[in-house]
């Protein structure tokens, strides 16, 4: 991933507690995993109910999808991620894309650039699109995604069930070969 500026201009903001985004590694697989669990816990993200170890994010790495983390002060506080979309050739261009902060840093921007962070890195890997699909109350991400460019394509009615409960989901795109913000 390329950054502006030198490491020691990147290292200077990281001890002013300013946010870096950068690959993630599999050494941040404990991270992301608590980050994760959290927005599994908090139950208005994602389908998933069973928490995860940092051995189920290693398995993450080593393919073509990117992964990027947001650090402030040295912390990792925000990941993003892709993953395949289908595993039919002609869909090797698109992405999914998930994007989590850890609780306690939400509302400050990390979400933000862990997206741009992730687009750029996904069109250097050779993706033209990424989608995902967003809760229609969690009005938060579906404000920053459009934010950054992305198109609300439709809804999936009772797409899946989360705690028992038939759920919707907002379909959501970007075109990586179109400006995005």
């Amino acid at each position: 991933m390329s950054r502006v500026g030198s490491s020691r201009q990147m290292n200077n903001a990281v001890q002013r507690g300013e946010m870096v985004p950068r690959r993630a590694t599999p050494a941040d697989a404990a991270t992301i995993a608590d980050i994760y669990n959290e927005g599994i816990e908090d139950g208005i993200a994602t389908f998933e109910t069973r928490l995860r170890t940092p051995d189920d994010v290693r398995k993450w790495f080593g393919a073509r999808f990117p992964i990027v983390v947001v650090e402030k002060g040295g912390q990792v506080i925000a990941f993003a991620s892709t993953s395949e979309y289908r595993p039919r050739e002609c869909y090797a261009g698109v992405a999914e894309f998930s994007v989590y902060v850890a609780r306690s840093d939400r509302g400050l921007g990390a979400g933000r650039l862990a997206m741009q962070s992730l687009i750029k890195e996904a069109k250097e890997a050779g993706f033209w699109k990424l989608v995902s699909r967003v809760f229609p109350e969690n009005a938060a991400s579906r404000a920053l995604l459009g934010q950054l460019g992305f198109r609300e394509v439709g809804i999936y009615k009772r797409h899946a069930q989360s705690r028992g409960v038939w759920r919707d989901v907002v379909i959501v795109e970007a075109l990586l070969t179109e400006s995005l913000t």
